[in-house]
């Protein structure tokens, strides 16, 4: 017997909600704005009438569409601040954060553009293949296999060394942590 969509909606999000605001959450880096993404999402793939639904398969719907809303969300963020400067006063520089202050993977991703964030996160927390994510993003192999590059290559410059497939045990220690353990060996 087909269930009726809002019994999917229901279902999804009570079981599936958390894990759906927490991919959301990796991507867009801020909480708020990933309940945001998930809602717009669910709004996307549950707003026009969808038979044979389960939770399963709108899930993979559902996150199709954060992704989606992600990047449109950026790119239309991207083509404000090009004319901002008309309509807007300049914000304020944003305050370094002290130096000390302990590297983690959140921030680092924070550093990245919504392209290569967005790849990032499809290629190691979906673990998707380089083709899957160029395909989810709507790019060529290319492009996605340079997004991945870059945006790993950026981490590194905060993170340390990330380790590649054939050295899976290297340890990924922050910057500050290996300048401090050199001065300690001194």
């Amino acid at each position: 017997m087909p269930r009726r969509a809002d019994d999917v909606l229901t279902d999804l999000v009570r079981r599936r909600g958390p894990a759906l605001v927490a991919y959301a959450h990796l991507l867009s880096g801020d909480h708020a704005v990933a309940q945001d993404l998930v809602q717009d999402a669910l709004v996307r793939v549950f707003g026009r009438l969808r038979r044979g639904f389960t939770p399963d398969s709108a899930e993979a719907y559902v996150r199709r569409a954060i992704l989606t809303v992600f990047l449109d969300e950026r790119r239309r963020h991207g083509r404000f601040t090009d004319v901002r400067h008309v309509v807007a006063t300049p914000d304020e520089a944003p305050v370094e954060p002290p130096a000390d202050t302990r590297l983690d993977l959140r921030a680092a991703l924070s550093l990245l553009g919504p392209q290569h964030r967005a790849a990032v996160v499809l290629r190691y927390y979906d673990d998707l293949t380089v083709p899957e994510v160029a395909a989810q993003m709507n790019v060529s192999t290319g492009t996605a296999k340079r997004y991945v590059h870059d945006a790993l290559r950026r981490l590194e410059s905060v993170l340390g060394p990330l380790g590649t497939d054939d050295d899976e045990a290297a340890p990924v220690v922050p910057l500050a942590a290996r300048s401090r353990a050199g001065e300690e060996d001194s």
